[in-house]
């Protein structure tokens, strides 16, 4: 059986996904899809950190990890349909590459409300990389801020080179093709073996 790759696009309670085949020469699209990453039965969990974010930090910290272990089901359980529909196209989910918030320390963050979303950027890439560890996939992370600058110098193109390629990988794809779906299958490629 071949292989594939999904590469995603980590948001506040969803991820945008792109799977690709092949080699990093000649990548090859598969599928897209716009995933929950939340349950609508409990709210909380689409933004956990603002639910506790006028807590001192430690406290909020502690507060947020029974909903992140729920979102972490629900992430597992999204890896899970998506490696299954993808065995039915005739490929096995090699591994994952998830792009989002760096990691960076929020306690410097003094307002209460941008340190939320700062904390729930990092948080929605994390449990992709989590999901990928518990289903045993082989897993990759970018930051967004700079992930066209990496893969250029990571597949020896030039930024030009990078962005005709996500074009032509969108052509397939169909609409919509936007800046969240090529950083999903950017994050795909760079994943793809050489």
């Amino acid at each position: 059986m071949k292989t594939a790759v999904i590469g995603f696009r980590a948001k506040t309670g969803k991820a945008i996904a792109i799977a690709l085949a092949g080699k990093q020469k000649t990548p090859e699209f598969l599928g897209r899809w716009n995933v929950s990453l939340h349950d609508p039965e409990i709210p909380a969990t689409y933004q956990p950190h603002h639910e506790v974010m006028e807590l001192p930090w430690a406290e909020a910290q502690r507060a947020v990890r029974v909903l992140e272990r729920s979102i972490e089901k629900i992430t597992i359980a999204v890896l899970k349909e998506l490696a299954r529909e993808l065995k039915g196209q005739g490929f096995d989910l090699a591994c994952v590459a998830a792009v989002g918030s760096p990691d960076r320390n929020l306690e410097k963050i003094g307002n209460f409300h941008i340190r939320a979303h700062a904390a729930e950027g990092i948080l929605f890439r994390r449990v992709i990389e989590t999901a990928a560890e518990k289903r045993r996939l082989n897993w990759r992370s970018f930051s967004d801020r700079d992930i066209l600058h990496k893969a250029a110098e990571a597949l020896d193109l030039p930024e030009e080179k990078v962005t005709d390629t996500l074009t032509s990988i969108g052509k397939i794809a169909g609409r919509p093709w936007r800046q969240d779906e090529r950083i999903a299958a950017l994050a795909a490629w760079l994943a793809l073996p050489k």
